[in-house]
């Protein structure tokens, strides 16, 4: 690094965090790197939880890329308390770093997901499609039931449900994981209200489940309220999965903000 490259306290670049104007720094193994020019941190903000002005090491782990997306980026100096990587392997994390990093996971599981790299993003995103896709079907085929009258329609639609019923739970486990890693608790908005919205969606899930076990001709009464209810509970469940869906890609592709 030049001799002349700012030499950064941690309050220094977090006034560097693209408000007002200002540049968008960010900082990684101790180097501080402008990421003004890139259109993934416009406004200071990068995928909706990460923010400039501070020192990224231990989120870059839970990114799908590695440090090389730093070099297309000019290093402007260097953050004070943090060695510089001069010197240093790549991708390796000093001790003083460590030391200094309290929202980084516990040293156990730091060593099991560096061991295996796949749990530090990938189980929620792989195991989440399959209460979605469950919970979708189960409407879709209870509707392709009314209008057609094939029972093996709406017996399909059952057994999607119980599908979506069994899933949540394994969803809403690795998501919490994955907020627990990838974002230390912070409570954004998508995770909050996603984590309002799963109970609910699970509840009526298992209720309709279970009402239709303990009643198989239940939608045969449609003319009666219980079949009228059961119908609209299972329906319920299309806007459920729909909100939810949609916070958590948005968590993964950020809506523009101006």
């Amino acid at each position: 690094m030049p001799e002349d490259q700012r030499r950064f306290t941690p309050e220094e670049l977090a006034q560097f965090n693209g408000a007002d104007g200002q540049p968008v720094y960010i900082a990684y193994q101790g180097r501080v790197y402008d990421v003004s020019d890139s259109g993934l941190w416009q406004w200071g903000k990068h995928m909706a939880g990460h923010l400039a002005g501070a020192d990224l090491t231990f989120e870059l782990p839970a990114a799908p890329h590695g440090e090389e997306v730093f070099l297309r980026y000019p290093q402007v100096g260097v953050l004070q308390g943090s060695p510089s990587s001069i010197g240093a392997s790549p991708g390796k994390v000093s001790e003083a770093q460590e030391a200094e990093a309290p929202a980084a996971p516990p040293g156990r599981w730091r060593r099991l997901l560096q061991r295996f790299p796949i749990l530090r993003r990938h189980p929620h995103p792989m195991v989440v499609h399959f209460p979605i896709a469950f919970l979708v079907s189960a409407p879709v085929f209870t509707l392709l039931y009314l209008l057609t009258g094939v029972r093996s329609f709406e017996v399909t639609g059952f057994h999607c449900l119980g599908g979506g019923v069994l899933f949540t739970p394994v969803a809403l486990i690795t998501g919490l994981a994955t907020w627990w890693y990838n974002y230390q608790w912070r409570p954004l908005r998508p995770v909050v209200i996603k984590l309002t919205l799963t109970p609910i969606m699970l509840a009526v899930g298992a209720g309709a489940f279970a009402w239709r076990w303990l009643n198989p001709e239940v939608l045969a009464a449609l003319g009666d309220w219980t079949g009228k209810v059961y119908l609209g509970v299972i329906f319920a469940l299309w806007p459920l999965v729909s909100l939810i869906g949609w916070y958590g890609a948005t968590l993964v592709f950020p809506l523009r903000q101006d």
